[in-house]
């Protein structure tokens, strides 16, 4: 499956808006007024993970009051069959009844449930939504690429530098991964990282941040590993990964650009990017205080890079560091990284230790005018 993007021509002259319809099939939940006591809901199903946040607003933030991860491996088998398999759809249910008991042990009454690449790929997803709202009574709505980029934007706006004018954000998925090029120069320093959250009305909405470029690759850490499970040797798979990505990149406009390295930033939101991080912070016991915003260069990539690559598989299986829901998806992503560190312009990497779930709370909270102007810097 090619990249994604919007119809048209390239850069500037195609970005995406929200469709009204997805985003307001999102709030359709709402019963009573949104006020400071409201509780949100946001879950993502990708092609990996469940993940779900409950949340409250609070100036400009929000607080967690409830959260739920669990690797569901939705995907597992779609490269070859093109469908969603009854083992997977069951162990996704088991899941989302979780999340269905936590929505209703907290009586919340706002949220976005959301499915990404997995179910837009997958010949029998209505099927598969039919069947959840059947048993769980949770109305997934599956998005396309452009509303996934554009709430991972959103998402990693409170780490947002005021020196940024030109920002890439990426989002390294289980089944694809979305990058989006942001052009800040035309924004006053104190007022970029507020500009990127007035997108959640859209990429062509009001605000002053101006989206030159994005891409959905359909490729993430799951799909990648697919491609190459053939390769034996860990080394060569790795680097075959790696070059595959980057080919993937050669119709995104900024590939090319000549950017300088002052005033550019690079975040990447993933479980992949947090993992590295945790690796190069040596961290047995994960801490997203310590992560999150943590600043990293190419070179403290490449050599945590380089060490799961001495480490192999079975020692990459029992490294605390990566934990067993993710070792075997770890060199994928590290692949994808790797790729990227290696195209831009920059020597560093903003870690984000967030995402969708994160973007769906502030769109939702945002639209409400409940949050207070922008988040805190």
């Amino acid at each position: 499956m090619a990249p994604q993007r919007p119809r048209g021509s390239d850069a500037t002259s195609h970005t995406v808006e929200a469709t009204d319809g997805a985003f307001r099939a999102g709030l359709a939940t709402a019963s009573s007024e949104p006020g400071q006591g409201q509780l949100y809901a946001a879950l993502d199903l990708g092609t990996n993970s469940c993940r779900m946040l409950i949340a409250q607003p609070k100036g400009s933030q929000f607080q967690v009051i409830d959260s739920f991860s669990k690797t569901v491996q939705l995907g597992v088998g779609l490269e070859a069959s093109g469908r969603l398999s009854r083992a997977s759809m069951s162990r996704t249910i088991q899941a989302l009844r979780i999340c269905q008991q936590k929505i209703e042990h907290h009586q919340v009454k706002r949220m976005r449930l959301v499915a990404t690449e997995a179910c837009r790929r997958a010949g029998n997803a209505k099927e598969f939504i039919r069947q959840v709202r059947r048993e769980t009574g949770l109305q997934l709505e599956i998005i396309p690429p452009q509303e996934e980029a554009r709430l991972a934007v959103i998402s990693c706006a409170p780490l947002v530098s005021a020196t940024t004018e030109q920002l890439l954000v990426v989002d390294i998925g289980g089944g694809s991964t979305e990058l989006v090029w942001i052009d800040l120069s035309k924004v006053e320093p104190k007022e970029r990282s507020r500009a990127i959250m007035q997108m959640h009305a859209g990429f062509k909405g009001d605000s002053a941040a101006k989206v030159v470029d994005w891409i959905s690759v359909p490729l993430g850490v799951a799909t990648l590993k697919d491609q190459f499970q053939d390769v034996e040797d860990d080394g060569a798979r790795f680097a075959l990964m790696s070059w595959f990505f980057e080919e993937n990149l050669a119709s995104f406009s900024p590939y090319y650009a000549q950017a300088p390295r002052a005033g550019f930033q690079i975040i990447g939101t993933s479980g992949t990017v947090t993992t590295v991080a945790a690796s190069f912070l040596g961290l047995r016991r994960y801490d997203r205080a310590k992560v999150d915003g943590l600043l990293m260069t190419s070179a403290q990539i490449d050599l945590v890079i380089r060490d799961y690559l001495a480490l192999g598989p079975d020692g990459r299986k029992n490294d605390p560091r990566i934990g067993r829901d993710r070792h075997t998806l770890i060199m994928s992503g590290a692949a994808i990284l790797q790729a990227l560190m290696r195209i831009w312009p920059t020597d560093r990497l903003s870690v984000a230790d967030r995402g969708l779930r994160e973007g769906l709370l502030y769109a939702q909270m945002s639209a409400d005018g409940i949050l207070e102007d922008g988040p805190d810097l």
